[in-house]
């Protein structure tokens, strides 16, 4: 890993300040991907228990798409330190990267793999999660003041399969949000792990998945209904086993607007009193 690095600032008015961004690079443990961490880390005092924390895959993306009313919005709340987990290409998106560092590995091999984003290496989440678990959030948190108890996990698409995933697999977040994961050619298998799990050992966690009910016409969302079926049937699942789990429906927004509107929503929810999540599963009424 080399050095971190201080970037220009956004405006000294803004929750972010010069002495409070930074930039990190990391490689993978083979070398062959390069991310490049944004740590935004608000001009607030941190509060007692910490500042909330919200890490947000495809980070390039997500700081091209901070702008000034959603900071002002955050500063009104309980301000997160904003973790945006990008790659080194001046591109929103590394789509060789992301499909395999998002996707989990035993889904992967079940997939139909043909041309385009399927052909594709995948299969590379166990890898991506002990990156970010054991190298870039030490890092980053590194002389901060955090509320473990108010750290999150935000991913779309493929970023929300990788959230799902590690739901399952980790511990290491308390709330956890999946939007518009992709759940297509074999990856809605993952929604049978959710649903089979013991609830005992998911009661200190939080989920909540984000989808969109896309606008009559949009082909690239024919599959949406079937889609929004089995996750509203996971969910129920989960609810009924006492589980901390919420559907958010953004309606007539589609795949692609999703990635705006769901990590703005992440954001506000982990700056707000209601992402304290009480530890502990639901009593059940029956």
């Amino acid at each position: 890993m080399g050095s971190c690095a201080a970037p220009s600032a956004k405006g000294d008015d803004k929750f972010i300040t010069t002495d409070y961004l930074q930039q990190c690079p990391f490689d993978s443990v083979d070398g062959t991907r390069h991310y490049r961490v944004w740590t935004a880390v608000p001009n607030t005092t941190a509060p007692a228990s910490g500042y909330p924390i919200l890490y947000m895959l495809d980070g390039n993306a997500v700081m091209d798409r901070l702008d000034d009313e959603l900071l002002k919005q955050l500063s009104e709340k309980t301000p997160p330190v904003i973790v945006a987990v990008g790659y080194q290409t001046n591109l929103p998106f590394d789509l060789n990267s992301r499909a395999y560092d998002y996707t989990p590995a035993a889904e992967s091999r079940k997939t139909d793999l043909h041309s385009g984003r399927f052909s594709r290496k995948s299969g590379g989440s166990n890898n991506f999660r002990q990156l970010l678990e054991t190298r870039i959030a030490p890092k980053v948190e590194q002389g901060l003041n955090i509320d473990r108890q108010r750290r999150g996990l935000w991913g779309h698409s493929y970023g929300g399969l990788f959230v799902l995933d590690s739901w399952l697999s980790s511990s290491y977040f308390r709330s956890y949000y999946s939007a518009s994961p992709s759940l297509g050619r074999g990856y809605d298998a993952l929604l049978s792990r959710v649903t089979a799990v013991e609830p005992l050992q998911f009661c200190a966690k939080h989920l909540a998945i984000m989808e969109g009910s896309a606008t009559q016409g949009d082909n690239r969302e024919t599959h949406a209904v079937g889609v929004l079926s089995k996750i509203h049937t996971t969910l129920t699942i989960l609810k009924d086993k006492g589980v901390n789990a919420v559907f958010w429906d953004f309606p007539n927004l589609g795949h692609g607007p999703m990635f705006n509107a769901s990590f703005r929503q992440a954001l506000l929810d982990i700056s707000g009193e209601n992402a304290n999540y009480t530890a502990g599963c639901h009593e059940l009424s029956h």
